[in-house]
Order: structure tokens, then C-alpha cells, then sequence
């Protein structure tokens, strides 16, 4: 929908592909399925969604048996993404490294893009 000839909709580093292929081989599913949503504090929120399905309009990004999908109305808002995986001594999970996002809040789980 939004690609651009021979480059990724968003990218996945070693340690991020490792831990989706690990809870994709763990649930079963055919991948992660990432978008977003109004929600949060700035206005906008990641969602994440392991799913048993490939929607024919997601665009697909596949690497080191890891395959994340990205749901067609947040493919604008996605474009040039970079999905880490982060363990802290706090905590572990995703990050996302957005060039697309303005505004995060100070838990950093929502977001706000630039007026489009």
C-alpha cells in the first residue's frame, strides 16, 4: 500500500526476530500483526497481536523466522519503523523506533504523529 520498491515497511532487529519467531513457534501463529490505535495519553497507542491468520492486505515483513504484519491502515504511520526487543533489570519487551512519531508520553506507551 505504502511500500517503496525493494525497501522494508519496517525493519527487525536480531533480538526482536528471535523473541517473535520464539512466541510465534510458542502460540502457534502465523505472525505478529502490529498497527495502531486512538488510545493513551498523546492520542495514539501501539496494538500487537499474535494471529492465526495472514489478511491479504497487510503488508508482510519476514526475517530469521519472524513475521510481522502490518495491518493496512497503520502501514502510514509505520513506514520506516524499527521493532527492537529490550531486557532491562525492570523489564523486557518491544520498542519501536519510529521516525514517524512527533510526541511520546512519558510512559512511552502512547504516541502522536504529525498532522497527515
Amino acid at each position: 500500500m505504502f511500500a517503496i520498491p525493494g525497501k522494508q515497511a519496517v525493519t527487525i532487529t536480531d533480538k526482536a526476530a528471535a523473541q517473535i519467531a520464539r512466541l510465534m513457534e510458542r502460540g502457534g501463529s502465523k505472525g505478529l500483526r502490529i498497527g495502531v490505535k486512538k488510545g493513551g495519553c498523546a492520542g495514539m497507542e501501539y496494538t500487537m497481536d499474535y494471529v492465526s491468520e495472514i489478511d491479504p492486505n497487510d503488508e508482510v515483513v519476514e526475517q530469521g523466522g519472524a513475521r510481522v504484519m502490518i495491518a493496512p491502515m497503520a502501514q502510514m504511520f509505520l513506514f520506516g519503523t524499527e521493532i527492537d526487543y529490550e531486557v532491562s533489570l525492570l523489564e523486557s519487551g518491544f520498542r519501536f523506533h519510529n521516525p514517524n512519531v512527533t510526541e511520546a508520553c512519558g510512559c512511552g506507551e502512547s504516541i502522536k504523529f504529525a498532522d497527515m
